[in-house]
């Protein structure tokens, strides 16, 4: 095999070569412009700790308190593991295989023993992280490109470049945590034989990943710029930062430039963002702890710092909120999410961050979560603000938005309106599509990925074939489907050129709406959605509106799936089911997985009060109806279809999940619909309350930009939500007027909810 390595380097391109050449000039240059070391560098640890933190931390391990249980935990856990031979297995597995899953939990255990060397000064911790290192060194040389790799970006100890990278991150800050206690000699060995390699293969030997502006370019940057500062590389760390060829097409800053607005979202979401945010934090507080003046936490007004306040606020009931490929068990007590907490609060002590890190319950055994640590033990946390936002787009803010919606307390009612840019690879095609969340419990639902993270029997543990065919299909999601094709016909290269516009965001009180559209989806269809979350005091009750207008030239068929979380309780019109034999809804685009339990033919049974009405009861135990107004235009044919997941799936790989779709044949169409919480079910007690809607009408006005959704409730009582679709909102000089029934109604401001109204009439 080393043979085969050696002949490999030696018939290496001229490209490369003159890369190697090109580096030695800027090295030169760098060091004719005056780029020295830092000046720190020659100190160990230098990256995430320093030697002031250790000397807190060994303090701290002797008093009680949240720290010194960590510290005792952790303790246990590496001597057990110091008690078990070193491994360093032959690369044969892709992820959630045993030598993938084994390099992972090697290159924790080095960090954890590291770090148990750093604050005992107990030297057998070192040897144990010494002789894997050693292994390591002697095994990465000799490796092949992996044997099971999964892509472009593929690695040598993982199957994936991206795994590569990771591992370098942990295992520098090992190296870094004994090298005091290393000879020359091992330096040189681990180095030589692990270290450098590593790094060279992230870097030079993968430039299309390392100049990518992508969370693997991230996580590359990240570990060569760590590398760099721990032997005191500074091209390797300038590389990090602006490229292989310091060009600043790539490298660090760019990723922070590109792949964050300037409210701190995530262009891939919330689930990617998180586990990007692990380098992000990692590399920025190794840039703070040796080069302060280069304020990096400051840079782009604190972007870093505001992206880990935004990631734990795109949560609910400690869940991340579940866009694009994500893995819907993942929340806020993600270990990357614990690193950017610790690292967050060390630098501005915000009380609030105790808030998340109390929900956490992870204490790391670093110098910043030993702050948080004994924030925690004072009692200083205040709670973290889960507030109704919009969270802009795109490197400049100007590429569609995320809006969430709250009422009240952080696992009461909350609506998110997802009207962002695709995401790039991870993106779903789901523009303007929604979740509904209350009572701590999902209620209309995002399916998320298809994928079981690390279980190999299933696909090895990547993305199942139903990721693309179901998962990313439009279908999947709460958002229009027209002609039974998905947005942007699937392809994620047109996806990544467009995105929705937004219209406005509107936040009073007891009343937040966000409205947006988009004409590139379709070739021959635009469409725009409003949604506005309601709190009526006086009712004791919280509704959510969704208006979609959708426009051709021509007719299609237009479907508008709500994909619900419960057991179906009831439907105020009739339903014919299949009982004896199931169908598929489609052959494509995600159709193809549907079951076609029930159909409702509307145009034949106009519903009572003109509202197609489908209530459900959720394992919360509360009651949720979904009331769509019925066109009484009798020229537009119009279903309801009941269906559910599972056909076309032999490997039973997808959740057995409930959706009904209301399909409208037409070339203009607005869809008007109500979602309601009402009523308790207790089965421990056996009572029922209010399993019914009380909501008895809906109609909708349109009066040019100005448009009305009159609420009738079964006691009688009426409210008129009133929006202004004009790009400046009323004021109370410039007032508007919409009329009703020859009733005239006066608001101002982007929107306003009028009521109780003193009227009889009802159209």
């Amino acid at each position: 095999m080393k043979k085969n390595v050696l002949k490999q380097q030696s018939t290496t391109s001229i490209g490369r070569t003159l890369r190697y050449f090109g580096v030695i000039l800027v090295g030169i240059a760098l060091a004719l412009l005056g780029i020295n070391l830092p000046a720190n560098a020659a100190s160990h640890p230098n990256l995430v700790i320093n030697q002031q933190d250790v000397a807190a931390m060994q303090q701290a391990i002797t008093e009680q308190g949240a720290f010194q249980d960590a510290f005792k935990a952790k303790l246990n856990q590496v001597d057990i593991g110091l008690n078990q031979s070193i491994e360093v297995p032959l690369p044969q597995d892709g992820g959630g295989g045993y030598t993938h899953e084994k390099h992972k939990r090697n290159y924790q255990q080095m960090y954890d023993t590291g770090i148990i060397y750093q604050l005992t000064g107990d030297k057998k911790y070192a040897e144990y992280v010494k002789n894997m290192l050693l292994q390591y060194a002697a095994l990465y040389p000799e490796l092949p490109v992996h044997p099971k790799r999964k892509n472009s970006n593929a690695g040598k100890l993982f199957w994936q470049g991206l795994n590569e990278a990771v591992w370098l991150v942990h295992t520098i800050q090992a190296y870094d945590f004994i090298y005091p206690v290393l000879t020359q000699t091992e330096r040189n060995t681990i180095e030589t034989g692990a270290i450098i390699p590593v790094a060279l293969f992230l870097s030079e030997q993968s430039p299309h990943t390392f100049n990518k502006v992508h969370n693997h370019g991230t996580w590359a940057t990240a570990a060569v710029g760590m590398t760099g500062y721990v032997l005191n590389k500074p091209l390797w760390v300038e590389r990090a930062l602006y490229d292989l060829d310091l060009a600043k097409k790539g490298g660090f800053m760019r990723q922070l430039d590109e792949l964050f607005s300037p409210d701190g979202y995530y262009n891939e979401g919330p689930y990617y963002q998180r586990y990007a945010l692990m380098p992000f934090v990692t590399f920025a507080k190794a840039i703070e702890q040796n080069e302060p003046q280069r304020k990096i936490f400051e840079y782009r007004d604190g972007i870093i710092l505001k992206a880990i306040n935004t990631t734990a606020a795109l949560s609910y009931n400690k869940l991340l909120f579940p866009l694009n490929d994500a893995i819907k068990s993942k929340g806020i007590d993600t270990i990357e999410l614990v690193n950017g907490v610790a690292i967050a609060y060390g630098l501005n002590a915000d009380p609030t961050l105790l808030d998340i890190a109390k929900q956490q319950n992870t204490i790391l055994l670093t110098g910043d979560s030993l702050k948080v640590a004994q924030g925690l033990d004072q009692q200083l946390q205040q709670p973290f603000t889960f507030n109704s936002e919009l969270y802009r787009d795109g490197k400049q803010g100007d590429e569609g938005a995320l809006v969430v919606m709250r009422n009240g307390k952080p696992t009461d009612q909350a609506l998110v309106y997802k009207a962002t840019a695709q995401g790039l690879g991870h993106g779903h095609f789901d523009k303007l599509t929604w979740q509904f969340y209350d009572q701590g419990n999902e209620i209309v639902s995002d399916y998320g990925a298809a994928r079981f993270l690390n279980i190999e029997a299933k696909s090895g543990g990547g993305y199942l074939p139903e990721n693309t065919s179901w998962a990313k299909q439009t279908i999947a999601h709460n958002t229009l489907v027209v002609d039974e094709t998905s947005h942007f016909n699937g392809k994620v290269k047109q996806a990544n050129k467009h995105h929705p516009t937004i219209h406005f965001y509107d936040q009073q009180q007891n009343l937040t709406l966000a409205s947006a559209s988009i004409d590139s989806a379709y070739d021959d269809v635009a469409f725009k959605r409003t949604f506005a979350l309601i709190n009526i005091p006086q009712r004791e009750a919280v509704i959510a509106v969704d208006i979609l207008s959708a426009t051709s030239s021509q007719s299609h068929q237009y479907d508008l799936p709500v994909h619900y979380q419960g057991q179906l309780i009831d439907t105020n019109f009739e339903r014919e089911a299949s009982l004896t034999q199931l169908s598929t809804l489609g052959s494509d685009n995600g159709y193809q997985h549907l079951w076609l339990l029930a159909t409702a033919n509307l145009s034949q049974y106009q519903p009572r009060d003109s509202l197609a009405r489908v209530t459900w009861l959720n394992d919360n135990g509360r009651f949720y109806s979904h009331s769509t107004l019925v066109s009484t235009n009798t020229g537009k044919h119009q279903q309801m279809l009941f269906t559910q997941l599972g056909a076309n799936d032999p490997n039973m790989n997808l959740r057995q999940q409930t959706a009904f779709i209301y399909r409208v044949e037409a070339s203009d169409h607005t869809f008007v619909s109500v979602l309601e919480p009402h009523g308790k079910y207790n089965p421990a007690k056996e009572f029922t309350l209010g399993a019914t809607s009380n909501i008895a009408a809906l109609t909708h006005h349109q009066q040019a930009e100005l448009s009305a959704v009159h609420i009738r409730f079964t006691d009688g009582e009426q409210y008129l939500l009133a929006i202004n679709h004009l790009e400046q909102a009323l004021t109370e000089q410039n007032q508007s007027v919409i009329n009703i029934n020859g009733v005239q109604y006066p608001f101002n401001g982007r929107a306003q909810l009028l009521g109780p109204l003193n009227t009889g009439s009802f159209n």
